[in-house]
């Protein structure tokens, strides 16, 4: 029993590790974060700075309020239709906004096609955490790998735009995994009350990016 239990997870994290990569269909390469604005404007200029925005954002911005968001619609604990208003609401400027709600409707027609669901559009972090409760995976593993998603993305576009390149966008990257693994533990057993964002500079520069003269990305 012991090994096709363990079967089970291992597809059931192959499962999760398909939906949370670059080939899922999702667009999330088209979405910065704000990133852009933040390089446009000097604040991100090499892979130190690189570092600490990317780690603001994640530890104390919109990464901490989707860690959240994430485990509190994998635990089933508030409704998908609440956590999905909330997380709207959550978005910093129409931007942000629409990063999370076209991926999220993205994700939702892809994985609604995969598991024979019919789930409406919601933002990311709840359709992410509300397809994975058909899973047998801790929450702290799902909010992980969609904290690693996340940030991989953002690298990747580090990397071209700073530019940073491939291997100092990488370790970047790596740098931020005890931080991404401790904030999965603590947001698996967050509630409402635990939700708060304090990346005040990122959240303008994506704000600003809405006015952006010359744009590659969306957000």
């Amino acid at each position: 029993m012991a090994t096709l239990r363990t079967e089970a997870e291992t597809r059931d994290l192959l499962a999760l590790v398909q939906w949370l990569s670059p080939a899922f269909p999702v667009g999330s390469y088209a979405f910065s974060h704000g990133l852009e604005q933040a390089v446009a404007a000097g604040d991100v200029r090499d892979a130190p700075a690189f570092a600490a925005w990317l780690g603001t954002i994640v530890l104390h911005g919109s990464g901490w309020c989707d860690a959240v968001l994430v485990s509190l619609a994998h635990r089933g604990s508030h409704s998908a239709a609440e956590l999905a208003a909330l997380s709207s609401a959550l978005a910093a400027g129409s931007e942000r906004w629409r990063e999370t709600a076209e991926q999220g409707a993205a994700f939702l027609k892809a994985t609604n096609a995969l598991l024979d669901t019919a789930y409406p559009p919601m933002p990311l972090p709840v359709a992410v955490g509300v397809q994975a409760r058909r899973l047998s995976l801790p929450t702290e593993t799902v909010v992980g790998l969609y904290l690693q998603a996340f940030t991989g993305n953002l690298a990747t576009i580090a990397a071209r735009i700073v530019p940073l390149g491939q291997t100092a966008a990488q370790r970047c990257l790596a740098g931020l995994a005890p931080e991404i693994s401790g904030l999965a533990g603590r947001a698996a057993i967050a509630g409402l009350d635990d939700l708060a964002s304090g990346a005040f500079r990122g959240d303008l520069a994506a704000m600003v990016h809405e006015t952006l003269d010359v744009r590659l990305f969306q957000s």
